[in-house]
C-alpha cells in the first residue's frame, strides 16, 4: 500500500527546495484514455501526470521516496489516429484468478473472450515531464540498518539513468504496446514547444492506494501555450462524480 507524503517545501523553485527534474520522452502511439470514454478508448489530448509518474517509476523507483509531477509540456503537434485492437471482453477478478489458480479443470481462454475494439489514440509524441522528488519522512531519518534518505541521493540516481538509457522496464504512453523512449532535455527542442491553449476537462490526477481498494484522485486540466501545470492537491473526493471501480480488488461482479 502506497502513502501520500508531505512535500518539503522550502525557497526555491516555487516554493520546492530544488529545480524540476526534466525527462523529456517520445513515440509513436499514445493512449492516456478518458474515464468516461472506456469501452472504446478515446486519448486525453495529452500525457496525465499519473502516466507520467508511472514513466518516470519505470526508470528509477525506490518505495523510501515518491514523485510529485509539477507540469508537463507538449512538444508537438496533436496528431490523431484511429486503431482496431484485440482486447479481453470481461474483467477478470482478484477472486476468479485465486480459483483459476486452485480450482483442477477451471480455465480460461483469452481467444473465446477476445473483443475487437476502436482506439482514438495520439500518433508522434513528444513531451517534457517536470517533477520533483520527496522523500519520505521515516527514509529521511534512517534507522539502525539503514542510512538516512536524501532527495539528492535519488535525483542523481534518476539523472544518471536517464542519461544513459536505463530503466527497470520499458516505459510506455498509456499502453504496453505504445513504447516510450525518454532522454535528458535538450534545450534545442524549445522552440517545438506547442503553442495552444485548451480545456482540456477532468483528468486523473493520481491513485491513491488504499486498504479498499484504488482511489482515484482528479483535477481539473488546462493547456496553456503548450504546458499542462499540474496542481499539488487534487479535488476533493465529493467534487467530481466518477466511477470508483471496485473491481480493481477483490471485489467480485454481482
Amino acid at each position: 500500500m502506497s502513502t501520500v507524503i508531505a512535500p518539503r517545501r522550502e525557497r526555491g523553485n516555487d516554493g520546492w527546495p530544488f529545480p524540476d527534474l526534466v525527462v523529456e520522452t517520445w513515440g509513436d502511439l499514445a493512449c492516456f484514455t478518458r474515464p468516461e470514454l472506456k469501452a472504446e478508448r478515446v486519448s486525453y489530448q495529452v500525457m496525465t501526470p499519473s502516466a507520467a509518474t508511472g514513466l518516470l517509476e519505470a526508470i528509477f523507483w525506490k518505495p523510501e521516496f515518491q514523485y510529485v509531477i509539477r507540469r508537463i509540456e507538449v512538444l508537438s503537434p496533436i496528431r490523431w489516429t484511429r486503431l482496431r485492437r484485440n482486447e479481453i471482453s470481461s474483467v477478470i477478478t482478484g477472486a476468479e484468478v485465486d480459483k483459476l489458480r486452485t480450482g483442477q479443470g477451471r480455465r480460461y481462454d483469452a481467444a473465446e473472450d477476445r473483443d475487437q475494439r476502436s482506439t482514438m489514440a495520439l500518433r508522434d509524441v513528444r513531451y517534457r515531464i517536470h517533477a520533483q522528488i520527496v522523500v519520505a519522512a521515516h527514509a529521511r531519518k534512517g534507522s539502525a540498518q539503514h542510512a538516512p534518505a536524501s532527495e539528492e541521493k535519488y535525483r542523481e540516481q534518476l539523472r544518471r539513468r536517464v542519461e544513459r538509457g536505463a530503466c527497470f522496464s520499458q516505459p510506455f504512453f498509456g499502453c504496453r504496446e505504445f513504447t516510450a523512449f525518454f532522454g535528458p532535455a535538450d534545450p534545442a527542442h524549445d522552440r517545438l514547444r506547442l503553442q495552444h491553449t485548451e480545456e482540456l476537462g477532468v483528468m486523473l490526477h493520481s491513485i491513491a492506494y488504499t486498504p479498499q481498494g484504488e482511489r482515484y484522485r482528479w483535477f481539473r486540466a488546462s493547456l496553456i501555450d503548450g504546458v499542462m501545470d499540474v496542481p499539488l492537491q487534487p479535488l476533493a473526493d465529493d467534487a467530481v462524480l466518477m466511477p470508483q471501480a471496485p473491481w480493481r480488488t477483490n471485489h467480485q461482479e454481482g
